[in-house]
């Protein structure tokens, strides 16, 4: 297989050779890199990829984008984004990989194992089929109008205690996405079959990785809880059957500013001790409108509220906002969301490197616009210390606002 390895945001020292097809399956599994035709060179381009990284794998080519943090950095905040208060235990492999999937493939088989260890989850599947003889509910509406009552077969429903639940599907769907993927390890492909051949009587479901169902959790599959996460995440993370001709294209891919995010919501959120309704992702369940007819809706990343007030409103960004024409984007969008919430100053979270942290006094709007920085290089402890620094100038921000009210 030809392998082309590319570094977010880098654009590539030397033109790639790439058939239509290749070119046109990349535009598709991965809009957000940049194609340039390299002149002199025909069938030559030129790749930049974006914040997305991973691999797409086209035909007989695999592209590898590697990230511009250590992948250990990466998943430290993935880990944290699936479970805050146990991430150290997620198990993904902390080494250096040349692929994210095989870091990802270790902490999903060790938790599978876990999960199964004291048996495959079963629960009861509501069933419709046509039987010999009656079991559970006659379907009278199906077996007049098909089989103009006549039995036997009836037309029944009943309630069927299996293996075959939405549980143990979205393992065995993530399961067969990696063993699908081009993986060196022996013994993770190997593993990975375990799992698959332990699962032989649950059904093969195609789940869409952006309508994945919600599991809710009991104290009878509350084993299945992280393997759930993880299963759920390599979905998410993954897609299939992009078809130009005769080439198929597979992916995994991890758009990183989601990843960061999704972190920073999280980590503030834990830090500052609040719940997922008071603090919510993208004001998600709470009315943020700019304007009197409320049709311009604005969603921030990250805001506080108290009853219906908001006390605190942020906006989270892994790299600057490049509109063509536009300068300071992100600053633009900040300043709508204070007004909108009638807030007189809100945060902005870069990743290192994307500005300098400073205070932007607004003027004739009396608004103070604050940004600040990650520095996401360091180790995970120094990391989540950064976190608990922005939690408390938060704090004081929406503390000193609740006593003016």
């Amino acid at each position: 297989m030809r392998q082309i390895n590319l570094r977010e945001y880098q654009r590539c020292n030397e033109p790639v050779l790439l058939s239509r097809e290749e070119r046109d399956a990349l535009a598709e599994a991965i809009p957000s890199v940049t194609v340039e035709p390299a002149s002199g060179h025909e069938s030559h381009y030129f790749l930049t990829p974006s914040s997305t990284i991973g691999v797409v794998e086209i035909g007989d080519l695999a592209i590898q984008i590697l990230p511009k943090l250590p992948i250990d950095r990466v998943l430290f905040l993935i880990s944290y984004a699936i479970d805050p208060k146990d991430w150290q235990n997620i198990g993904f492999d902390l080494e250096e990989q040349s692929s994210i999937v095989e870091a990802v493939i270790p902490a999903f088989t060790m938790h599978v194992r876990q999960a199964l260890r004291r048996g495959i989850l079963q629960g009861y599947q509501v069933r419709e089929d046509a039987l010999a003889t009656v079991r559970g509910q006659i379907r009278f509406g199906d077996q007049i109008r098909d089989r103009y009552g006549i039995v036997p077969p009836v037309d029944v429903r009943f309630d069927e205690f299996t293996e075959d639940i939405v549980e143990n599907r979205l393992i065995k769907a993530a399961t067969g996405l990696l063993l699908r993927k081009s993986i060196r390890s022996h013994q993770l492909r190997t593993e990975l079959r375990a799992i698959e051949s332990a699962l032989q009587n649950v059904s093969h479901q195609h789940f869409a990785g952006n309508q994945l169902p919600e599991v809710q959790f009991t104290r009878l599959n509350e084993r299945y809880r992280s393997a759930i996460e993880l299963a759920k995440l390599i979905l998410r993370l993954s897609s299939f059957d992009i078809q130009h001709g005769n080439t198929r294209a597979s992916s995994f891919l991890v758009d990183m500013n989601q990843v960061f995010e999704d972190f920073v919501v999280l980590a503030l959120r834990e830090a500052l001790g609040l719940t997922k309704h008071s603090f919510p992702q993208n004001a998600d369940g709470r009315r943020v409108r700019l304007d009197e007819a409320e049709r311009v809706v604005l969603k921030p990343d990250i805001s506080w509220w108290q009853g219906r007030r908001c006390c605190f409103v942020g906006d989270v960004k892994y790299k600057k906002t490049n509109a063509v024409g536009i300068k300071h984007a992100d600053l633009y969008q900040l300043l709508a969301y204070t007004v909108a919430t009638d807030l007189p100053n809100g945060l902005l979270i870069y990743a290192a490197g994307e500005d300098e942290p400073r205070t932007h006094e607004v003027k004739f709007a009396g608004k103070t616009l604050t940004v600040m920085a990650l520095d996401l290089a360091g180790a995970p402890a120094d990391v989540l210390m950064q976190i608990k620094r922005v939690a408390m100038q938060i704090r004081e921000g929406a503390t000193v606002l609740h006593s003016n009210w």
